[in-house]
């Protein structure tokens, strides 16, 4: 059911989570089917970029599902704003060498269904978490393996000072200090935020 706002616009209603058992109306598959289909490599671009927000959601104690259009890709309950970038050195598919690692996207164009697009991309979170996958071999990559995951930490100041859309990892190990672990995310971010 459609809920109506007194303007006029269609709200979508909160979805529970799924929990994979779920079954299409006909035939003999079901939701955990799809995530097979649509999920099942965790190497790819797209599924290692959800994996890397759904590590720093955890991290932060955070059960919130991902949200497609938000600003940013975690928030805390008191308000800050997490932006997530993840590389890795393998791929998919076949490479000559290992990928060069360099985060893409640092400032985008927020959008709302209700004011559209804005004209100017800008930095739209507190802090962002860099998330690297480390394996440089297809045999030992395992991306559930948290000891494989390297996260570099920057306020959202030192991205507005660099003024860049896109940095090398270099740079972001420059600015964050070293890299830290999964268990030490949440301390990082919360001590990051303190200084911006």
């Amino acid at each position: 059911m459609n809920e109506e706002t007194g303007d006029g616009w269609i709200t979508p209603p909160s979805v529970p989570p799924l929990t994979g058992t779920e079954q299409f109306s006909t035939g003999d598959f079901g939701v955990v089917d799809f995530w097979r289909f649509a999920m099942s490599d965790l190497k790819m671009n797209n599924v290692r970029g959800y994996l890397a927000e759904f590590l720093v959601h955890r991290a932060l104690g955070s059960a919130r599902p991902r949200e497609e259009w938000a600003g940013h890709d975690a928030e805390t309950s008191d308000g800050l704003r997490v932006e997530v970038k993840t590389s890795a050195y393998l791929q998919v598919w076949e490479q000559r060498h290992p990928s060069t690692i360099r985060f893409e996207g640092l400032r985008s164009k927020l959008w709302s269904p209700r004011t559209g697009q804005a004209d100017k991309a800008t930095y739209n979170a507190d802090v962002y978490v860099f998330a690297v996958q480390t394996a440089r071999s297809h045999e030992e990559y395992d991306p559930l393996d948290l000891d494989q995951w390297e996260f570099h930490v920057l306020a959202r100041s030192i991205l507005v000072a660099l003024n860049q859309q896109s940095m090398a990892l270099s740079t972001v190990r420059k600015h964050s200090g070293g890299a830290i672990g999964f268990d030490g995310l949440e301390a990082a971010i919360r001590a990051v935020s303190a200084c911006s």
